[in-house]
């Protein structure tokens, strides 16, 4: 859906089909939606858990990157909060995942960039929230556990009852405790301002950052001349190199020539990175 949302929603129009989100923050944000009025939604509250990176400042970061870049590597690799593949654990910690899903969330729900708000809430309790019109702000909470997600987007618009042996412990608020947010920190987590760059200019552009982040990031995991500092610059170059061919309403052929391009262009400008500054 990010790189194919220009070719994809004309489709869904077109048959007169819904999509029904998987992923936990969209999942949230849907089921928040039901009952809703059309026209009541007035911003988006996509959480963060912040990553593996979190708890660490940007100086410190910079610090560990230059002096412990396999700690960074490994560090990087690892959650605080959920069990995910390796790549998705990585743009959790430079934090591309929050803006794909700002992209996402664009896609499936019509809010404009500027309605999408981005917070990190470490507990991952809070799966994302919208605010209506009159205020109000519904959110939808849990244990951090995808099966939810991905039986609501089966079962929609039932809710099917599942068994207390076969399901995560019920949420209990009083075990929680507590929950803290904050706001995100666009010094350390550049990744989240290229993918709002990316949606606004909409098109090819957002097919593009995606390709390149899934290279930088493939390459970084690899130790093939990446280092993490090295992910937000190939991106932000390839999406720099992608204006001169940019196209605002691609067909599917051409999302997927962006694609191989830019994967491609990550490759070509890895070998000078280290002496890129960063564009965002």
């Amino acid at each position: 859906l990010i790189a194919g949302g220009p070719a994809i929603l004309p489709l869904l129009k077109k048959y007169g089909v819904a999509m029904t989100p998987a992923d936990s923050e969209h999942s949230a944000i849907f089921q928040c939606l039901q009952g809703v009025p059309p026209g009541s939604l007035r911003k988006v509250i996509l959480t963060a858990s912040g990553g593996a990176f979190r708890d660490v400042s940007a100086d410190e970061l910079l610090d560990a990157c230059s002096n412990k870049p396999e700690w960074v590597r490994q560090k990087a690799t690892t959650h605080p909060n959920w069990d995910m593949g390796a790549k998705i654990t990585v743009d959790s910690a430079t934090m591309m995942n929050k803006g794909l899903e700002v992209i996402e969330a664009h896609y499936l729900f019509g809010a404009a960039y500027d309605d999408i708000d981005v917070v990190v809430h470490p507990q991952s309790i809070i799966h994302s929230a919208v605010e209506l019109q009159d205020n109000s702000v519904i959110a939808q909470c849990g244990w951090p556990d995808m099966r939810l997600p991905l039986l609501y987007s089966v079962a929609w618009p039932k809710r099917v009852r599942m068994p207390a042996d076969q399901w995560e412990r019920r949420f209990d608020f009083v075990q929680l405790g507590s929950m803290t947010f904050k706001a995100p920190d666009n010094i350390k987590y550049p990744c989240i301002g290229l993918a709002y760059t990316a949606g606004r200019a909409g098109g090819t552009m957002t097919g593009a950052l995606n390709a390149a982040n899934e290279m930088a990031n493939e390459m970084f995991r690899d130790n093939k001349g990446l280092d993490y500092l090295d992910i937000p610059k190939v991106i932000a170059q390839t999406m720099e190199d992608h204006r001169q061919d940019f196209d605002p309403n691609p067909s599917l052929d051409t999302i997927i020539q962006v694609d191989a391009w830019a994967r491609d262009n990550v490759q070509r400008l890895a070998a000078s990175v280290q002496s890129r500054p960063l564009a965002v």
